[in-house]
């Protein structure tokens, strides 16, 4: 028998208790062990729930209960769920979380407290929810040097950009529906801003790199200026726009960046909609290799915590070596130094002005789209790009396309 506790019993965590309870009979059969849930930490309380004796409001109930060898922490942000990770690895139990800000802050530290003290620190949940990606990448692919990564990890501004495309809908018209759907928080700047995102690519370069990330050197750009002309020409050029995270190691540093990206028709991630998720990971010797599903909600991420208990339970005396390293500060290029190629979008008189500064640029219309124009820079430096961009009158936006 396992006794495991639960800090949270939010949405996921009370979806972690479901699976956990309607799939006993599974789990035990995969692990020769049963798992009890003895203690659920919450500051609220649940009179009708029919464990309702298991609920605490003391961390130090489950901390010092030496039966318990599994803390499931699905309690979300730093604080308080990093002194309570941080002491539970400590005193030598395992750590199930699906908090993508928590790994993405403290992810090198917390692993290898949990390498030092022989126990695991796993957070499949934490990056693509229900898509199974961070055992992939640490077991499956393992034999491959990966060398990118690249995209769609949020599900709220997949769904919004798909209403967008499909349905010809504005930002805020299609951020409304997201939000009666249940797809969108009330505040959805962590989704619509790209933290979300940020965060999720962050986690992946650190495991497969091998050296921390922080997410807070990762250029980051949101979904809220795409306007509907940005869908127009888009389709124009046989393309969709997608919010991408996306880095790739080259000489032994790593870019990475957040934001919204042209995707021709023919890549695969062109015909992810709705809340669906994608990744693609390149390796050196499996090539480009494609991981999809719902990356949200309760059962999806519940599902996945659930695999990283059962991995733990198959591996209860030992640390799986899920590692990685600090990372300088210098580890992450500036956004400023990186090559990309755009598409401009300038005003109808801002022709010549463009010619000026970019050369003999040629400019294309969208259908639909009056008075103004775009032209594409193909790899350029995102410095100097900004530069020349502040001295034309008439600049509208920009967009990267894929690479």
């Amino acid at each position: 028998m396992i006794n495991i506790a639960i800090l949270g019993y939010g949405t996921v965590g009370s979806g972690v208790y479901e699976v956990l309870k309607k799939n006993a009979e599974s789990i035990k059969r995969k692990t020769g062990r049963d798992v009890v849930i003895k203690k659920i930490l919450d500051i609220r309380d649940f009179p009708d729930h029919e464990e309702k004796h298991i609920f605490t409001k003391d961390f130090s109930e489950i901390l010092n209960d030496d039966d318990i060898k599994i803390v499931v922490e699905v309690m979300g942000g730093v604080s308080p769920a990093y002194s309570y990770t941080k002491a539970a690895l400590l005193q030598k139990k395992h750590v199930v979380t699906s908090n993508k800000e928590l790994v993405a802050t403290h992810g090198a530290e917390l692993l290898k407290i949990a390498k030092d003290n022989n126990v695991n620190y796993l957070f499949e949940a934490s990056v693509g929810g229900g898509i199974p990606i961070i055992r992939p990448l640490n077991q499956c692919l393992a034999a491959n040097e990966i060398t990118s990564i690249m995209g769609i990890l949020n599900g709220t501004t997949n769904y919004i950009l798909t209403k967008m495309i499909k349905e010809g809908k504005s930002f805020g018209e299609a951020l409304k529906r997201a939000q009666e759907k249940g797809y969108a928080e009330r505040n959805p700047d962590a989704d619509v801003l790209g933290h979300d995102t940020c965060r999720k690519i962050a986690i992946l370069s650190s495991l497969v790199y091998g050296k921390q990330v922080d997410y807070n050197l990762i250029y980051t750009e949101g979904i809220n200026n795409i306007t509907k002309e940005d869908i127009l020409y888009a389709e124009s050029l046989d393309s969709v726009i997608k919010l991408i995270g996306f880095s790739e190691l080259k000489d032994k540093k790593v870019f990475a960046r957040v934001s919204p990206m042209l995707i021709p028709s023919s890549n695969p991630l062109a015909s992810v909609d709705g809340v669906f998720n994608a990744i693609l990971v390149k390796g050196d010797s499996i090539g480009d290799c494609m991981f999809y599903g719902k990356g949200a909600g309760k059962y999806p991420t519940a599902s996945a915590v659930a695999a990283d208990i059962i991995d733990i339970i198959k591996n209860i005396d030992k640390n799986m070596k899920f590692y990685w390293e600090d990372g300088s500060a210098d580890y992450v290029v500036d956004i400023k130094d990186s090559f990309s190629t755009f598409l401009i979008r300038v005003k109808e008189g801002a022709r010549e002005k463009a010619k000026e500064l970019f050369g003999d640029v040629e400019f294309i219309h969208a259908r639909g789209v009056k008075g103004e124009v775009a032209f594409f820079l193909p790899s350029v430096n995102e410095g100097e790009l900004i530069k020349k961009l502040s001295q034309l009158e008439g600049f509208i936006s920009k967009i990267r396309m894929a690479e």
